[in-house]
This record gives C-alpha cells, sequence and structure tokens, in this order.
C-alpha cells in the first residue's frame, strides 16, 4: 500500500471488449471509494495483441514494473484470434503474468446468481456455489512454448512440483476455511486428478493427503477427473472447493461457468505469495466489440474478489465488506430483472453497468 494509505492497482484493459468491462468495474470502486473509507490510485498499461501487433511485444517492460509496484492488478481480456506468434500460439500476456510472478493459484468461482438461468434442472431451488483452483504455473502448462513438434509427432511435457503442489494445497484449504466460517453448510475440499493412470498424479494426491493431515477440520474427497466431470453437471450443489492440476482446472472452469449462466458472469483471479491478478473469465469476443454487448457481471465480480484478497493482505476489513456489497449490489440488478443480451435479453453494457450502480 502507498504511502498515502490509496491502494494502488495496474488496470490492463487489454484488447476486444476488455476496456468495455474494464470501465464499468472501475466505475464501481470509484463509487465505493465514494462511499468508505477505502482509498484508490489506478494507473492503466498497455497489454495484449494490439500491442503486440504495434510493438512486437505483448506488453513494455514498463507494464511488468507497474504491476510489479502496485498492490493488485486488474486485467479485462487480453488477444486476438487474428493476431498470432510465429509459433501459431495466440498472444496470452495474462498467463505470462502467472509464470512471472508465480501465481500458483486459480481462483475460478461459480456462483449462480438469483434471476441468471443455468442449464441444470433444479440449479435455482438447490443453488450453486463452488470453486475451482486450478494450479496455475506448471502442469502441462509447464511445457508451453516448449514442446518438440517433427514431422511425425509432437511431445509436451507436464510438470508437477513438490514446492508448488504443498503451496497450493495450503492455499486450497484456507479458502475451505475460510469459506465454512463464513457460513458454508457441508463445505469441504476435493482433490481432482487422474491418479489411476498417471505417477504424476498419484503424486499430486499423495502431497494432498499429507496436507489433509495438517487440516483436519476440512472434509475432504478425491475424485478422477472424468467422474468429476459428469458429477459437476448432474449435482454441482454437492461441490464446495476443487483443487486440481492447470490443464484440467483450464477445462473445468470453463464448464461450471457454463453452469452458472456463462463465461460473461464467471470472474477469476491468479494468485501468489505476493502478487495476484483479477480478471473475467472470458475472452476478448472480437465479433461484439464496440457494439455496447458485453456483459460486465463476470469483470466487475473480479473487482469484488480483488477487494476481497486485498482485505486479507492488509488486514482492511473496509475492503472486505465493499466486496461483498459489490457482490449483494450485482445480485439485487439481476433479482430486479436485468438480462444480458446472451440470455436472450436486451440489456448490454450500459444497462448492466446502470443497474449495478444503482444497487450500490
Amino acid at each position: 500500500m502507498s504511502a498515502n494509505n490509496a491502494l494502488h492497482i495496474a488496470v490492463l484493459a487489454g484488447d476486444g471488449i476488455g476496456p468495455e468491462v474494464m470501465a464499468p468495474a472501475l466505475e464501481m470502486l470509484r463509487k465505493i471509494e465514494a462511499k468508505s473509507d477505502l482509498k484508490f490510485r489506478f494507473t492503466e498499461a498497455p497489454a495484449g495483441a494490439n500491442h503486440y501487433r504495434e510493438t512486437g511485444k505483448s506488453m513494455p517492460d514498463s507494464t511488468i514494473r507497474l504491476c510489479e509496484e502496485a498492490d493488485a492488478i486488474l486485467l479485462g481480456a487480453c488477444g486476438l484470434p487474428s493476431v498470432r506468434y510465429p509459433d501459431n500460439t495466440e498472444i496470452m500476456p495474462q498467463v505470462e503474468l502467472r509464470f512471472h510472478f508465480d501465481l500458483y493459484a486459480g481462483v475460478r468461482p461459480a456462483r449462480l446468481i438469483p434471476g441468471v438461468p443455468s442449464p441444470i434442472v433444479r440449479a435455482d431451488q438447490r443453488g450453486i456455489d463452488l470453486v475451482v483452483i486450478r494450479e496455475s504455473t506448471e502442469g502441462l502448462f509447464a511445457s508451453m512454448g516448449k514442446g518438440v513438434v517433427t514431422h511425425e509427432e509432437a511431445r509436451e511435457t507436464l510438470v508437477i512440483t513438490r514446492k508448488t503442489s504443498e503451496r497450493l494445497f495450503e492455499f486450497s484449504f484456507r479458502l475451505a476455511e475460510r469459506r465454512k466460517a463464513r457460513g458454508r453448510v457441508n463445505g469441504g475440499l476435493t482433490c481432482v486428478d487422474k491418479a489411476n493412470v498417471f505417477k504424476a498424479f498419484a503424486f499430486f494426491r499423495e502431497m494432498f493427503d499429507e496436507a489433509a493431515q495438517r487440516h483436519p477440520e476440512v472434509k475432504t474427497d478425491r475424485l478422477y477427473v472424468d467422474a468429476c466431470s459428469a458429477m459437476l453437471v448432474k449435482r454441482p450443489w454437492d461441490f464446495d472447493v476443487m483443487v486440481m492440476e492447470n490443464m484440467f482446472g483450464d477445462i473445468l472452469s470453463d464448464m461450471t461457468a457454463g453452469l452458472i449462466g456463462g463465461m460473461g458472469m464467471a470472474p477469476s483471479a491468479d494468485i501468489g505469495d505476493r502478487y495476484a491478478v483479477f480478471q473475467p473469465c472470458h475472452g476478448t469476443a472480437p465479433d461484439i466489440m464496440g457494439q455496447g454487448k458485453a456483459n460486465p457481471t463476470g469483470m466487475i465480480l473480479s473487482a469484488a474478489m480483488m477487494l476481497d484478497w486485498l482485505a486479507d493482505k492488509h488486514g482492511l476489513e473496509s475492503a472486505a465488506e465493499a466486496g461483498e456489497t459489490i457482490e449483494r449490489a450485482v445480485d439485487k440488478a439481476y433479482a430486479d430483472g436485468i438480462k444480458p443480451i446472451e440470455f436472450g435479453g436486451r440489456n448490454g453494457t450500459a444497462d448492466i453497468t446502470k443497474a449495478v450502480l444503482a444497487a450500490l
């Protein structure tokens, strides 16, 4: 935190609809600032495919320095399908930031907001409120940019280390404990892996079991990823916190977002021991860019997650309360009938922003 007690936030709006959803999130934070003792200082910086197209780099060194100095990092959405590296992979500064800052815990909440449609029968009655935690710096993603491709075959290497896994599990157990303390009934932590086939995942589960012994008050379970997937689309309300390898988490977090209305409703965070990045789960959606159709809910809820993390990091109870206030405002806006375009409604970016601001 800076000397004047203002929380310094690095703002990386990114590409496509990234800037369009970032603006409403900043409006929420400015209104929180006006209504509380919290103070913010926002510094914008370039990152993404457009910057790569102009300069040959996904982000300048000045952006990295800003992120190092800031209290937290807000990121919109980065990458464009038409802009790629020479090896045909997409421009993904969000992934680069995970490696640079060792953001090993990818936190992907999936909470069904009242009034939002779910494809799961009875979800509106039973509710969905779970968290996917994906390890975000190794697993199969450790091979990013290092794979070997010949005319006959391609190989990528999955990496799981004790150092990262032990920190990941401690983070996951602490989150499960916090959710239980906040009233989560029948909460717990599930390790999702493929330990019946791969030695690496047996190693992963072994370290989970060791961590479970240090947290006997948290109910634990272990599931293979295929069985877990089937259960999620049948009874998602049975789950609380789930922890898993990077690629499994990449896939299952998108699936759980689909259970609560889609990617536009899903916030996320990538968290390390010191730094954290907060961004919506959705992509840059260039097909609707500039049309006022983008749903800013995921970005707004990501800002709420940022406040909760800052509260825990700096002992700021008012920041935790502010994050909960934003969540309640989003709930009220949807309960009162706001309906985004992706749900067949007529409410675009401006309408959703106005409704949530009014509820604040």
